[in-house]
């Protein structure tokens, strides 16, 4: 009997690998890796029907505080938004997922692992791609994937055989996350609509204006109006408490999927938005024009190099330490005013505000140059184009 370990979210493809895989006389481990998007009666419920489908051993692989320590973090450090618009969830989730999932298959000795993703999309690339470098000898296994099975074929397996689903056929797909949530299908499947209001899971609560206070030292979030948090997840969850009661956090992204086709994705994720507004923020008060430059540079990689399921590339651990080194200064508490749908950044506290120079303040006075040496900088900082057009005034 071949032992395989069941990467099991509960969901429609999972339920029916574990039972399939069953009925087909393997020993079956379902491993549920939770990087904070479970509630304790989603798990509860997962290992219970776990057993139902026929698994022997369901667990609960708890990699939050991992996910943070080695995925948040950094892309809260690098301001990280694909296309400039959505906070990488999903994409750096199923990273982790997989690395747990490997890693268990590991410490039990499996024969095989499976997955439940489509041929059609990113996941199918994050796990396989994962499963092959950290447990390359492993069979993967794949069902949903390889018999091109519907939603109905999977449904009416599942009934036949004694385990009655709620599955039913949604107009939209969750992916719920420490890092947002992602919404999939219904109007998104035409560019030239966007989601209803009944599309998001988390409506609008609250309509007055309120103040925000998130305190960040070396970069990570320290405080949350003024209530400090050595718990990083913890912040994070109270601070997506207090965004989503707004409905902040919801837009749509369209981007470019590892496979090659376009793919258009809702979300709404009030938390990486704040956060993230605030660390860019609270940066350009404490960083050089330089840091500023290359760090930019460098963040755009690592969220594409996660985003493209190369988080195990060895130049991320590069990115990461220079991005860490970037920090040593981003200390302060920044400020934001937030009103149903949107909310904006008022301003900064900190030590390390470059803005308090005693060389001058911008627009005002200068107290670090005097008039001659401004015309002088200005003089020598134009010579390059005075030359260019000496030789060439009819391009002025």
């Amino acid at each position: 009997m071949k032992k395989v370990v069941v990467a099991f979210s509960g969901g429609l493809d999972t339920s029916y690998t574990v039972m399939k895989l069953a009925q087909e006389g393997y020993e079956v481990y379902a491993a549920c890796a939770d990087t904070g998007g479970f509630s304790k009666e989603q798990l509860a419920a997962n290992e219970t029907n776990a057993y139902k489908l026929g698994a022997k051993v369901y667990v609960t692989l708890d990699v939050t505080q991992e996910y943070y320590e080695k995925s948040l973090k950094y892309m809260i450090f690098g301001n990280v938004l694909r296309n400039n618009c959505y906070p990488i969830s999903v994409s750096s989730e199923r990273i982790f997922q997989a690395i747990a999932i490997a890693r268990y298959a590991n410490e039990i000795g499996a024969d095989a692992i499976a997955h439940g993703s489509t041929g059609a999309g990113n996941d199918q690339i994050r796990f396989d791609m994962t499963f092959l470098v950290m447990a390359p000898e492993k069979e993967i296994i794949t069902l949903t994937r390889d018999k091109a099975l519907s939603r109905k074929e999977e449904i009416d397996y599942l009934n036949t055989h004694g385990f009655e689903t709620d599955f039913t056929k949604l107009k939209y797909s969750y992916n719920v996350g420490i890092w947002g949530t992602s919404i999939c299908g219904g109007e998104l499947l035409n560019s030239e609509q966007g989601l209803p209001e009944e599309a998001y899971l988390k409506q609008i609560t609250k309509r007055d204006e309120s103040l925000l206070k998130i305190t960040f030292e070396k970069g990570e979030i320290a405080a949350v109006n003024g209530e400090k948090f050595t718990d990083k997840i913890a912040a994070i969850r109270k601070i997506e408490e207090v965004g989503s009661a707004y409905g902040i956090g919801r837009d749509c992204n369209v981007g470019d999927t590892i496979i090659g086709i376009k793919g258009r994705v809702g979300f709404e994720a009030a938390a990486p938005k704040l956060i993230i507004e605030a660390h860019r923020l609270l940066e350009k008060c404490t960083l050089s024009k330089w840091q500023q430059y290359w760090k930019d540079q460098v963040s755009n990689w690592y969220g594409m190099f996660l985003h493209e399921s190369q988080y195990l590339e060895p130049v991320m651990a590069d990115i990461e330490a220079m991005l860490t080194s970037s920090q040593r200064h981003v200390n302060g508490t920044v400020l934001l005013k937030l009103r149903p749908l949107s909310f904006e950044t008022v301003g900064v506290e900190s030590k390390d505000d470059l803005l308090k120079s005693k060389l001058g303040e911008y627009g005002e006075m200068q107290h670090g140059w005097s008039a001659d040496d401004a015309k002088g900088f200005i003089k020598v900082s134009s010579t390059p184009l005075r030359m260019y057009y000496g030789l060439h005034p009819g391009e002025r």
